[in-house]
């Protein structure tokens, strides 16, 4: 069974680092102790890892950075669960073509290997990077992602504010000019918010709802402990 737990935010308004992530993180787990971690997005990969290494100890889990490892091929297949933190989404998935990294880790995920990802790292998890709102500060050599799901996440979303000035664009007419050019729906996830992917499966979990942009179609919204009948579909409880 593919497992996955997508994040949209490492650290919540008022809370540390995966706090607000921490329940739904712990379950998702399971009996799984050993955690590969990617941190491929932040420049200070060091200080990166030894962050998550804080943290997922109070999991009761001991981690492994991939870039701190003479083979992170075999570190990857040692693991129980992989970890792909957040931060730029280029940067990201640059690593993990320097390190050979993507096709083990789909594969291994593909077996069932458990795969948690914040922000950055949930991206990857898609077809593409082309939803991500980062800088284009290094130059990947594809913008081909994991492909672990089969639709598009867009992290940190914000609603329109119609009471703005701003006249730049919002993240929902990026989202709606992404859709003119292709056609995999995006599921617009607010900090808050999380998607768990048991196989088929598709649950909208956290505390905050998501947006559902599909072409040609009004953007829909989803509360928590919906379901999401993957590829998107088909909406099940959604809220009009």
């Amino acid at each position: 069974m593919k497992r996955l737990l997508l994040i949209s935010n490492s650290t919540l308004h008022g809370s540390g680092y995966l706090d607000h992530a921490a329940i739904e993180i712990r379950d998702f787990l399971g009996p799984a102790t050993r955690v590969a971690f990617v941190p491929f997005a932040l420049h200070d990969r060091n200080r990166y890892a030894t962050q998550a290494r804080e943290r997922f100890r109070a999991f009761g889990c001991t981690l492994v950075s991939l870039h701190d490892v003479s083979n992170p091929q075999r570190a990857l297949a040692e693991a129980d669960v992989v970890f792909i933190g957040g931060g730029n989404t280029f940067r990201l998935l640059k690593g993990l073509y320097d390190f050979d990294l993507l096709d083990a880790i789909h594969c291994r995920v593909e077996s069932g290997m458990p795969y948690v990802g914040s922000s950055a790292g949930s991206i990857v998890a898609c077809p593409s990077l082309k939803t991500t709102k980062d800088m284009p500060i290094v130059q990947p050599p594809s913008f081909n992602a994991l492909g672990l799901v089969n639709f598009q996440i867009s992290p940190h979303y914000l609603d329109p504010d119609p009471a703005s000035t701003h006249m730049g664009e919002t993240q929902e007419e990026r989202i709606l000019q992404f859709l003119e050019e292709n056609e995999a729906p995006v599921v617009g996830l607010r900090e808050g918010a999380m998607l768990r992917v048991e196989n088929d499966a598709v649950t909208l979990k956290g505390s905050a709802g998501a947006r559902i942009f599909r072409r040609g179609e009004p953007p829909a919204e989803v509360v928590p402990g919906a379901e999401l009948a993957a590829p998107l579909n088909q909406l099940v409880g959604a809220a009009a």
